[in-house]
């Protein structure tokens, strides 16, 4: 078993890490977002990649999402927490809440969202897109922590990189999504295919902009948030990976019925 993290949100702080070291990974889809991070935690063998970079520089329509999924395959991940900043379509879910979304929308339109683009076809089922035994010990680790959390919920994923028209942030909370972000899509559809469990830890840090008394979102806004959250997340995952085991699911047998 070894754990991916995808993100980058305080998980190479050498406080969480040990025995760290540094890997240059090139796949058959380029070079991933960054040299990924080895180490361990609590001696359980884990792998972190930033998605948009070490400085945050990659927009989320030019990263190479499939390089980062097949990175971690490639070193043996068997499951990923992806760390994920959303906006919030709904009152309850407050900046500072966290969410563990078990579905998604997805509105992208310039992603390669698979792998098999040759002689093979891939219709991978996402009925459940998200690792249900992952979302649950995420829940039940935040719970005990006492943090304020959010057990499921639907995220939409948009292009970006510009944020949302208060008409369109209107349209997504009837639509039903509870949050937004522009990450989850493709990266959790490339993780089914590639036999991965996968669980998000989205941190709400804003009202998107459908809420006409609150102050425009804005990337300093954001990035505050993160910040604030970052030690949550930290103690969230030092928590989370001692309970991931070995048990089968559904994700990882997915793709075995899913080529033609």
């Amino acid at each position: 078993m070894k754990i991916g993290i995808i993100g980058g949100t305080g998980v190479g702080n050498p406080e969480i890490l040990s025995d760290i070291s540094k890997i240059k990974i090139h796949t058959p889809y380029g070079s991933p977002s960054a040299v990924v991070t080895r180490g361990k935690i609590e001696g359980i063998e884990v792998a972190t990649l930033p998605r948009h970079g070490e400085e945050h520089s990659i927009q989320p329509s030019l990263v190479n999402f499939r390089a980062n999924i097949r990175a971690m395959k490639e070193l043996g991940v068997t499951h990923i927490f992806a760390i994920t900043a959303v906006g919030s379509l709904r009152e309850e879910i407050e900046p500072g809440h966290l969410v563990f979304p078990d579905q998604f929308i997805d509105r992208t339109t310039k992603r390669k969202s698979t792998f098999y683009e040759g002689q093979k076809v891939c219709h991978i089922p996402m009925t459940e897109p998200f690792c249900e035994k992952m979302r649950k010990i995420l829940a039940q680790t935040a719970d005990k922590l006492g943090f304020a959390y959010h057990g499921q919920g639907t995220v939409i994923t948009v292009e970006g990189p510009r944020f949302s028209s208060r008409a369109e942030s209107r349209m997504f909370r009837q639509w039903g999504a509870d949050i937004i972000n522009m990450s989850t899509v493709p990266e959790v559809v490339l993780a089914r295919e590639a036999g991965i469990c996968y669980a998000s830890i989205a941190m709400s840090t804003d009202y998107d902009c459908w809420r006409e008394t609150e102050e425009s979102v804005s990337w300093e806004m954001i990035k505050k948030t993160m910040e604030e959250n970052a030690a949550k997340v930290q103690n969230i995952l030092m928590t989370a990976v001692k309970e991931i085991n070995f048990v089968e699911c559904s994700c990882k047998e997915a793709i075995k019925s899913a080529l033609l």
